[in-house]
């Protein structure tokens, strides 16, 4: 009896094999979406021989939800990405309150290719701790 195939473990961001065997590398777009995620949810500290890599949006969890966390924020991201993403031009970083979720701000982020100039535009929402 053949016991079910459990899926590999693998390094972040390589592929893995398709059914044909395969591989689905992401195109320049998408890889540069999933290296922002990485980049923002990274501590610093966090990656081994990369003791400075990363955004340690994190760190933030428990502040409260006011103007001057939304600005740390704001110049967190800009920092970490035009230090850690060179593929991009930041065009804009801007954070803002949910509507009915006082512990959460919506990051949205917007940028352009550097190789092709073409725009693109991602969200992330940041859990805090809520209003003061």
């Amino acid at each position: 009896m053949n016991a079910p195939l459990r899926p590999l473990l693998g390094w972040p961001l390589l592929p893995l094999p398709d059914a044909h065997g395969q591989l689905d590398w992401p195109d320049l777009a998408r890889g540069v979406r999933e290296s922002i995620r990485v980049i923002l949810s990274t501590r610093p500290g966090e990656q081994l021989m990369r003791a400075e890599f990363g955004g340690g949006l994190d760190r933030l969890l428990h502040e409260p939800n006011t103007v001057a966390t939304r600005r740390r924020i704001r110049d967190l991201v800009r920092e970490s990405l035009d230090r850690w993403e060179r593929r991009i031009l930041l065009d804009a970083v801007e954070v803002w309150e949910v509507p009915e979720q006082p512990g959460q701000v919506r990051v949205e982020i917007a940028y352009r290719l550097a190789r092709t100039g073409a725009p693109a535009a991602m969200n992330i929402t940041v859990q805090l701790e809520g209003r003061p």
